[in-house]
């Protein structure tokens, strides 16, 4: 345990964002009590949005220095927290990255502080409370919460406080990130997974509290939703065979979708090859029938329908980089 008093804990506070006019000035708003308390600067680094998101930080930035516009031409998030910690961090004690698409508490980055102070962890990282608006948002929520569409994820369930492998990015110490390189530039998605496997692999430890979480807002559309998740298949693939290290029962589940999916075309041979393609989508069904019985919620079957397109997506992504992966490497 350590005494250090969040004020003696500098902070950089940085938003990847890109096309984001709606959001970023209720959000940079809402952290504003932060910049006090935590004696911190927000980095709003742009990926070249074409809307008025530029215009509105720099509107900001004029009336208080402490807001800063960096530019990010790589255009990824990754790329952007590097970026930002190259350009600033050697005057800061931890970085908080925000998600420009998410809501957070009031003392949000304060209680993050509070807690690397209190455990001495490297990095703090938080649950992802996810809820939505439109009817098929919503559904993705219902999914995306449960364990049919997160595998029984701790950082997507939430949990009490413990040591973790991984978690959703929040508050990380400067000196830690910069030690084992920072974020993977080649990963568009999947790139924090990936970093905490290197932190762990270097004996940086990560806590997950149970003090604050953030609120993440789902894709609403099934086209938008699906190319979501085709990126972390691909990113999670990445990420193994990167490491060498094997995938884990929750994943192994979900990536055999693409393959019995395919072998069912087999049923013009065999009828049984249909089977377990169907086990598949009745498990799906049936379990957001449970959901919408047993919890009372009514978009437990389109809830459903979102965990299939979610699990089809992730395990194209994966298979489509393993593939792509055997091809460079033959030629």
């Amino acid at each position: 345990m350590t005494t250090e008093s969040s004020g003696d804990m500098r902070c950089i506070i940085v938003i990847p964002c890109l096309n984001e006019e709606k959001h970023i000035e209720p959000l940079i708003e809402k952290l504003g009590q932060a910049l006090y308390e935590l004696d911190a600067r927000i980095v709003v680094a742009d990926g070249g949005s074409t809307d008025r998101t530029r215009e509105i930080v720099r509107s900001i930035a004029e009336g208080d220095p402490r807001v800063l516009l960096l530019d990010n031409p790589k255009r990824l998030q990754s790329a952007a927290i590097n970026l930002a910690i190259d350009t600033f961090g050697d005057d800061h004690e931890y970085f908080i990255r925000i998600d420009a698409h998410g809501d957070y508490p009031d003392d949000y980055c304060q209680t993050l502080v509070q807690e690397a102070g209190a455990t001495g962890a490297d990095s703090v990282v938080v649950a992802m409370r996810t809820m939505g608006f439109s009817a098929f948002q919503k559904a993705t929520a219902v999914a995306q919460n449960s364990k049919l569409g997160n595998g029984g994820s701790k950082h997507r369930e939430g949990a009490k406080g413990h040591w973790a492998e991984h978690g959703h990015h929040a508050l990380m110490r400067v000196a830690a990130f910069r030690a084992v390189g920072g974020y993977d530039e080649t990963f568009s998605h999947n790139e924090d997974a990936e970093l905490d496997y290197r932190l762990n692999k270097t004996g940086y430890r990560i806590w997950l509290t149970d003090k604050t979480a953030m609120t993440y807002y789902p894709r609403s559309s099934v086209p938008t939703l699906f190319k979501q998740y085709l990126g972390y298949g691909r990113g999670r693939a990445r990420n193994i065979l990167k490491h060498r290290s094997m995938p884990s029962l929750r994943q192994m589940l979900p990536l055999a979708v693409v393959p019995i999916f395919i072998g069912a075309f087999l049923a013009v041979l065999n009828w049984i090859a249909v089977i377990p393609v169907g086990l598949w989508a009745v498990a799906c069904i049936a379990y957001g029938f449970w959901i919408a019985l047993g919890q009372k919620n009514p978009y437990g079957p389109l809830a459903a329908i979102s965990a299939m397109v979610m699990h089809f997506a992730w395990s194209m992504g994966f298979w489509m980089e393993v593939f792509s992966f055997r091809n460079r490497r033959v030629a």
